[in-house]
């Protein structure tokens, strides 16, 4: 399956987030800052096949973590997390960048559909319009 690496700063939803997908048979680095998840990105040269990172985080926040891995590696997809309209709202921009928006809470199935159709390229058009078919 997949190599994932997981920036969240809350504890519980990491390790909710983590375990979920090893069930799903994803080898997952979870790391607790946009800070932490650079270094491993960079020490691991790239090698992961997708990134799913909380927006508002200290140290260094989801956004900013988002512009550094997609300027480095463009070929991983990113799908952010939030809680918080407005920070949803600054991601609006990022459209080139990342895959999609997780609004927390999500369910176990959201996730995991999150994470498929990013895996598979699945546009978020793509995803709207099978959600209403």
């Amino acid at each position: 399956m997949a190599h994932i690496l997981v920036a969240e700063d809350d504890e519980a939803v990491r390790s909710f987030v983590k375990r979920a997908l090893e069930l799903d048979g994803h080898s997952v680095v979870a790391q607790e800052d946009g800070a932490a998840a650079a270094e491993t990105l960079a020490r691991e040269k790239g090698g992961f096949d997708l990134i799913l990172s909380d927006i508002k985080m200290p140290v260094m926040d989801g956004i900013a973590f988002a512009l550094i891995a997609a300027r480095d590696h463009p070929e991983i997809p990113i799908l952010l997390m939030t809680g918080f309209a407005d920070q949803r709202e600054r991601a609006n921009g990022l459209d080139a960048l990342i895959h999609d928006v997780v609004t927390k809470p999500f369910s176990l199935a959201d996730i995991r559909r999150a994470v498929v159709d990013a895996l598979n390229g699945v546009s978020r058009d793509d995803t709207s319009l099978r959600r209403y078919a």
